[in-house]
């Protein structure tokens, strides 16, 4: 059964950082491109950040650029989201997802459109 689960999320305080995680089981994850995605109360989904299947380009949306790493370990078969200085706007659930057209997806241009299936999410929540 292939499937991505979100991990990591918690509660932290303004300026902190957490490190999402997006396991894989039931296929290699190095050959998709991934998307990482948020959901505020009230708010539309979001794009926050995506990694190409490799080799290929990262992208962030601009809110993320400068505080969020999208990186991936094949050997764990994980992608991730490193988050640092994290701010009460960015409160939301994390989703992962991986690009509807199968392999070879890249990170270019509007790439949130790559995306379409959403698991369980990983709740984030700062504090000021």
């Amino acid at each position: 059964q292939a499937q991505l689960v979100e991990s990591g999320g918690g509660l932290v305080q303004s300026g902190g950082s957490l490190r999402l995680s997006c396991a894989a089981t039931g296929f290699t994850l190095e050959y998709y491109a991934i998307g990482w995605f948020r959901q505020a109360p009230g708010k539309e989904r979001e794009g926050v950040a995506c990694i190409s299947s490799d080799p290929g380009p990262t992208d962030y949306t601009d809110s993320a650029k400068g505080r969020f790493t999208i990186s991936r370990d094949n050997a764990a078969n994980t992608v991730y989201l490193q988050m640092n200085n994290l701010q009460p706007d960015d409160t939301a659930v994390y989703y992962c997802s991986i690009a509807s057209k199968g392999r070879n997806a890249y990170c270019r241009g509007y790439w949130q459109g790559l995306f379409g299936s959403w698991g369980q999410g990983t709740q984030v929540t700062v504090s000021s």
